[in-house]
């Protein structure tokens, strides 16, 4: 089941719906290593502080147009010079809007943006256990380039990411 979306450009007054979004991930499940929920301040630096060929969006469902479905990110994989046409990928849907469709939708949306400002791979981090992220990466082309074992530590366990790419041009 597909839903129209439509994507805006993160916004000041985006910003406490994005950090609900988020915030539920942080306290709810492993999608997020961060073990305390942020803070407006926190979030607002992690979105608005950003170099301009790197990009935030919000999703919306043209169908609920008032509500944020979720939000997308385009930002730096290293802070390194030589990574600057590398850029991390990152999707967070509100949990009312996943298994609809708005993944793939934003996959593509984000991909076809990170190609127009430059990007020539794009990586995604996921916890291992987010067989959803996993499954939306690999069908969109994204392989499988590195494992981290036991690397983060949440709800009392050791937690494993493993990193995906896709090279965007060759």
């Amino acid at each position: 089941m597909n839903t129209t979306i439509q994507f805006e450009t993160v916004q000041e007054q985006h910003l406490s719906s994005i950090l609900s979004i988020y915030n539920y991930y942080v306290v709810h499940t492993t999608v997020s290593f961060h073990t305390e929920p942020l803070s407006l301040e926190q979030m607002r630096t992690q979105l608005m502080n950003v170099p301009s060929h790197y990009k935030s969006y919000i999703i919306r469902d043209t169908e609920a147009p008032a509500d944020i479905a979720g939000y997308i990110l385009v930002t730096p994989h290293k802070s390194k010079q030589a990574y600057d046409t590398t850029a991390e990928v990152t999707i967070y849907l509100h949990p009312d809007h996943t298994g609809k469709g708005l993944g793939s939708q934003a996959l593509r949306f984000l991909e076809e943006e990170a190609s127009g400002s430059g990007f020539h791979v794009l990586v995604a981090t996921v916890c291992t256990e987010n067989v959803n992220s996993i499954r939306l990466f690999e069908r969109h082309g994204y392989e499988k380039c590195a494992h981290f074992r036991q690397i983060g530590r949440k709800f009392d366990r050791w937690l494993d990411i493993a990193s995906y790419q896709k090279i965007m041009e060759e």
